[in-house]
């Protein structure tokens, strides 16, 4: 620790920070602009100028900026120095000289950072009388707003866009006197992290177009703690509402997750919730194939009741997209041995394998603030990029550690992001891919390798062999599979901080056990090594930890008759197996109910339909990939007669006297029985607080104090103020009152604080920046690594792939914009998903006599498909890729052999 004195008063401060960073880690409010705690300080901004001393006697001193002078122990300084505060006063006056006068009509009112900045600093008259410099404003795509006039030069854009997240096509561009901040022609933004610069921008430049469609003024919007459902890692989110609407997603810090940022998936999917293709009300069909008519609710509880009495045999199918809460209640009401988890087959095994592996050992999991601490990593198997998109942000920054010794070496604080980036330049460190076609994270690679998965996985069983002897052998390996196992393993063998990535991507076992493999030749090296598995879905694993029968168990089922009702949780079966199996299944069951809440395939075949809510209108809790139970709240009061699924499953049990009807009156009820059921999520209930939590007696507000118009809202139905919606399940209210604090980290819906209205705010509920909150749970870790003892080798190795004349392998090739199956809903994320294709290898293609540009027949699984051929060179010889989860192909069983010709027609 060292000691500084900040006006008069001596304060410990942690070692290796600037004096900005610990200035307002104790609490101090210094403007800044330039400065973020995830990519620290250029000092290009001159805003958080202080006063420092030489030492006691000096009582002159010198003009510093904060952001760019070590804390170091012993240093004096001054903030509220008058000369200090005039020149932070007078930068604000030149910053504001460009400025437009537009504060009422820009989209960043009311949490502006040059706001804040500006009321902080004292600047209330602008002098400045003459004509200001004016840009045009670019198209930057569907998902960012483009104001240039606004930009004051902080570069913060171009920072995170380019030096943080790799992108290369926004850049700082310069003319004369002027700078740009732009593209170097109109066109989307191609960064799949862009959306982030609507938060890292402390002014209006770059704003949320999505938000823009229903534009609300950020104090009127209802918010609440809440997680990602658009993958498997779990991301913090802050929904917001307004008028029943979901507005906008904005990120939620979390030290251990996600940290400061989204992908753009996750911050722009949320338009789902306000779609078309939602289920409002309950449908009934008075036959098989019937249009389903509208029912209300009293009359859908009887027809599901009156449905399960008349039946005997039903069984249940899971998802892996709804909570722990709404399974395990379908599980109750069916019984565990006919509760089946709603995930493919393939997919399934490699889900529950992977939990074994996490729960069994041999290296703990990786969360995503580990990974960008690891300085050797191995991505085996998986696109990351398009599976787990935050995870490869975090690859990002896990590539600079080892180059980063480099600066350590020069005595270079690593706070001072310029100067390192200058002494690093280009170096990466060990970083590997192997994958079965190109990434977008192969600018970071030292060594790319491109095969088939099993020629992967063989790729990895042969990094283990060499790490160590106990490890199995690999038969007939190649002699560049060798040289490049013997390049990684050594590489990551000398590391610090070793790290394996696998998944479910590629849609190989081996692969995984490979991982796995090579983790545990690390850590029996002695190495603190991590292991790291995306999963398909945000509760792919959660469902995995249920240990349900698999889908074509429920398949057969139904057709040797040993069951005639099915219920369907939030689940499309149409994504899971083959068309004509869920048909025939379908079509042989004597009642399908679905609990869902949107239109699709399997909806359009049930009898009865019952509207659940989703992630914006219920309480429940998910597993990530990781292992971590992390429970999201509610954020608008569901309309009509949507309710959380689990309720209308209660509804159920409750019909048919059984005694969980009476005793759960809440999610936390739930949850409780849950955790007493299956021993695996005892930990649950420490997820967040509980309903009754309370606060000198007040709940948790929704609303912010700033929050208007609520009487008017409803003003043309009743001049009387609503009461606002009851809940239950929670401890926060639909209101603006309640306890005014800052409550328990689970609960924190926004960020805000005395003189901080804009994101910013975040570093207040930190013990200092870039660190876990004060107090902070970030989730419970339901599994961890097994310590009583090494799991047994996995010597399931695969032969070598070989190319089938007359056949292809098919493998899934995963799009971050338009695979998730709810966010390709959403109108913004839709624009970006690409057209339908098959990939094929050029020489391939050429064998096939399919010219660029031309159309193939794909025979697959007993379906005929044509579509549009797309060349990739990276596709190894004798494979083909198709889109995963989308087009009429979304339940294709992949990967998987089929039959490829040309084709006259798309």
């Amino acid at each position: 620790m060292a000691r500084i004195r900040v006006d008069g008063k001596w304060y410990e401060v942690k070692d290796g920070q600037n004096l900005l960073h610990a200035c307002l880690s104790l609490g101090f409010d210094i403007p800044y602009f330039c400065w973020h705690p995830a990519m620290h300080s250029v000092g290009a901004c001159r805003q958080c100028a202080v006063r420092q001393f030489q030492d006691e006697r000096d009582t002159k001193g010198k003009i510093v900026m904060s952001c760019m002078t070590p804390a170091a122990d012993g240093t004096l300084i001054s903030i509220d120095d008058p000369e200090a505060r005039e020149f932070r006063a007078r930068v604000i006056e030149w910053l504001m000289v460009g400025h437009p006068h537009d504060c009422p009509v820009c989209d960043e009112g009311g949490e502006c950072h040059l706001q804040d900045m500006t009321v902080m600093t004292g600047h209330a008259y602008r002098r400045y009388r003459f004509r200001k410099r004016t840009f045009r404003n670019q198209d930057l795509g569907p998902f960012v707003n483009h104001e240039m006039n606004r930009c004051i030069a902080c570069y913060r854009c171009v920072r995170f866009y380019r030096d943080y997240a790799g992108g290369r096509d926004l850049q700082a561009l310069g003319a004369h006197h002027y700078v740009y901040f732009g593209r170097h022609e109109d066109g989307t933004l191609e960064n799949e992290f862009s959306g982030n610069l609507v938060e890292v921008c402390p002014t209006g430049v770059f704003t949320d177009k999505t938000l823009k469609i229903h534009y609300t003024r950020k104090w009127d919007l209802q918010t609440a703690p809440s997680v990602c459902m658009h993958c498997g890692l779990g991301c913090n989110t802050i929904p917001g509402e307004r008028y029943g609407t979901l507005r906008r997603i904005l990120n939620r810090y979390n030290g251990e997750v996600n940290g400061y940022f989204l992908c753009d998936r996750g911050r722009f999917g949320y338009e789902f919730v306000n779609g078309e293709h939602r289920i409002r009300q309950p449908l009934r069909a008075p036959g098989r194939g019937a249009t389903p008519v509208a029912a209300r609710r009293e009359e859908a509880q009887d027809l599901l009741a009156r449905l399960l009495s008349e039946s005997g045999r039903v069984i249940g199918i899971g998802s892996p997209r709804a909570s722990l809460e709404a399974n395990f209640g379908l599980r109750t009401l069916v019984g565990p041995e006919r509760f089946h988890a709603g995930m493919a087959e393939g997919e399934s095994r490699l889900v529950r394998r992977i939990a074994g592996i996490l729960r069994d050992g041999p290296a703990p999991a990786a969360s995503i603030r580990d990974v960008e601490e690891c300085d050797a990593v191995l991505v085996l198997g998986e696109d990351v990029t398009n599976t787990a998109p935050r995870l490869a942000l975090a690859l990002r920054q896990s590539a600079r550690q080892a180059p980063m010794r480099i600066a350590e070496r020069l005595k270079i604080p690593l706070w001072h992001d310029g100067a390192v980036r200058d002494a690093v330049q280009d170096d990466r460190g060990p970083f590997f891919i192997a994958s079965p076609c190109g990434t977008k994270l192969d600018d970071l690679a030292v060594r790319t390798y491109r095969a088939a998965p099993d020629d992967l996985a063989r790729l990895g069983f042969a990094v283990a062999r060499e790490l160590s002897a106990d490890a199995p052998p690999v038969p007939d390996l190649s002699e560049e599979a060798r040289a490049l196992g013997a390049e990684i393993a050594a590489a990551l063998s000398g590391a610090r901080l070793p790290l394996v990535v696998s998944g479910t991507g590629c849609g190989s076992e081996p692969v995984i056990l490979a991982a796995a493999n090579i983790a545990r030749a690390l850590c029996e090296s002695g190495l603190p090594a991590r292991l790291c598995f995306t999963v398909p879905e945000c509760n792919a694993l959660g469902l995995a930890l249920f240990e349900g029968r698999s889908l074509p168990e429920a398949f057969r089922a139904v057709e040797e008759g040993n069951a005639d009702t099915v219920i369907v949780l939030e689940n499309d079966l149409y994504r899971r197996a083959d068309a004509a199996e869920v048909d025939a299944f379908l079509g042989k069951a004597k009642h399908v109910i679905v609990v869902d809440h949107l239109l699709h395939d399997t909806a359009s075949k049930a009898d009865l339909l019952l509207p659940g809510g989703t992630f914006a209108e219920t309480n429940g809790t998910v597993v990530s990939g990781e292992g971590r139970a992390q429970r999201f709240h509610r954020v608008l009061s569901p309309n009509g007669e949507i309710r959380e699924s689990w309720r209308w499953l209660h509804d159920a049990l409750s019909s048919l006297g059984r005694p969980e009807g009476a005793e759960w009156k809440k999610v936390d009820d739930v949850a409780a029985a849950l955790a007493e059921a299956l021993p695996v999520f005892r930990r649950i209930s420490e997820c967040a607080p509980y309903a009754e939590f309370r606060i000198a007696g007040q709940k948790i507000p929704r609303q912010p104090q700033r929050y208007s118009g609520r009487t008017a809202i409803l003003a043309n139905l009743s001049v009387h103020e609503p009461r606002p919606p009851d809940d239950p399940d929670n401890a926060l209210s639909f209101s603006m009152e309640g306890f005014p604090g800052i409550p328990p980290a689970p609960l924190v819906s926004r960020f805000w604080a005395p003189s901080w209205n804009s994101v910013q705010a975040t570093i207040k509920f930190q013990a200092e920046g870039a660190a876990p909150w004060i107090g902070e749970e970030s989730g419970i870790r339901l599994i961890e690594a097994s310590t009583s003892g090494r799991a047994a080798w996995f010597e399931e190795i695969p032969p070598a792939f070989l190319p089938r004349e007359g056949s292809f392998l098919v493998l899934p090739l995963h799009h971050i914009f338009g695979s998730e199956e709810t966010s390709a809903l959403s109108p913004a994320i839709n624009q970006r998903a690409p057209a339908p294709y098959l990939a094929l290898n050029p020489r391939d293609a050429t064998a096939l006599r399919i010219e660029p540009g031309g159309n193939a027949e794909l025979v697959l699984g007993g379906a005929v498909r044509y579509l549009p051929v797309s060349l990739r060179p990276d596709l190894p010889r004798g494979t083909a890729g198709l889109p995963a989860g989308m087009g009429g192909w979304k339940g294709a069983v992949l990967p998987g052999f089929g039959t490829i010709k040309a084709a006259e027609r798309p």
